[in-house]
C-alpha cells in the first residue's frame, strides 16, 4: 500500500470576499503542477459562500460533477430544467455530458454555506446530461461506511449513480471505532477526506481538512483517534 498526504494547510487558497475557498487540486487563479489532479478525481473545492451570494450560470461538459453541503442550502437552476435547493445532509450528482450551463447560490441571504464539489473525469463522453439529488440519513453511517455515489444503483442499491467507476461514501467514526475498506476495483485509487476530526490510516495521522491518497491498497483499516466526519473517494487512475 502506497500513501501519499495531502496536508489541508497545503491546500490552493483563495478569498473573494463573496467567496472563501480551498482547492485540494490545481484550479483556478490556483496552480500546483504536482496537484493536478488524483487519477480521475480533478477537484475537490471546499468553498465557503457568503449569504446572497454564489456563482452566476456558467458551463460545463464530459465532467461528473458532486456536491455535497456541508452548512447551509445551495439553489440550484440549468439549462435542462431543474431548479433545486440542496440543503446538508442531500447530494446533488450532475452528468455535464454534452453541455450544460448552471448556477449555485446560497439559499440565505444572511448566513454563509459551506459545501465540498467534486468534479471526477467521465468514463462516457458526450452522454445526454443529467442530474440527480438525495437525502442519505446520518444515522446510516455510524461508525460504518455509507455509499453516496456509484456506478450502478442495482448492485449498490440507494445510492446516487455517475457514468465512472467511482464510489464515494462518507462515514462517521467515533473516537475508539474501526471499519474497513476494501477497494472494489483491483487498480482503483483511494482518497479519504477528512471533514472533521482525526482518523489513522497505517499509522498516518489524517486530521481536519488533510487527504489521504492510497494506492494499491486492496483492504485497509481507518481507525478513529476523535469523533470524525470522513469522506472515501475510490476512483480510477486516469
Amino acid at each position: 500500500m502506497k500513501l501519499e498526504l495531502h496536508p489541508s494547510a497545503e491546500r490552493g487558497h483563495q478569498n473573494y470576499g463573496w467567496l472563501d475557498t480551498y482547492h485540494s487540486f490545481s484550479f483556478g487563479e490556483y496552480f500546483n503542477p504536482v496537484r493536478e489532479h488524483f487519477g480521475a478525481l480533478r477537484v475537490l473545492n471546499d468553498d465557503i459562500i457568503a449569504g446572497g451570494s454564489g456563482f452566476g450560470e456558467h458551463p460545463h461538459n464530459n465532467m461528473e460533477i458532486i456536491t455535497i453541503p456541508l452548512s447551509g442550502s445551495l439553489e440550484h437552476r440549468d439549462s435542462i430544467g431543474h431548479a433545486e435547493v440542496i440543503g446538508p445532509e442531500e447530494v446533488q450528482v450532475m452528468s455535464a455530458g454534452t453541455g450544460i450551463l448552471h448556477s449555485e447560490y446560497n439559499h440565505s441571504k444572511a448566513t454563509s454555506a459551506n459545501f465540498l464539489q467534486l468534479w471526477i473525469y467521465t468514463r462516457n463522453r458526450n452522454v445526454l446530461p443529467r442530474y440527480e439529488q438525495q437525502r442519505f440519513d446520518p444515522k446510516l453511517r455510524e461508525n460504518k461506511l455509507q455509499v453516496l455515489v456509484s456506478p450502478d444503483t442495482t448492485t449498490t442499491p440507494g445510492s446516487l449513480w455517475i457514468y465512472q467507476d467511482a464510489w464515494i461514501s462518507r462515514a462517521s467514526l467515533s473516537g475508539n471505532a474501526t471499519l474497513e475498506h476494501e477497494t472494489h476495483l483491483k487498480s482503483n485509487h483511494i482518497f479519504v477526506f477528512a471533514i472533521e476530526g482525526k482518523i489513522r490510516i497505517a499509522n498516518q495521522l489524517v486530521a481536519k481538512r488533510d487527504a489521504l491518497g492510497i494506492m494499491e491498497s486492496g483492504k485497509f483499516k481507518i481507525a478513529g483517534e476523535e469523533d470524525a466526519d470522513i469522506l472515501i473517494i475510490e476512483i480510477p487512475d486516469r
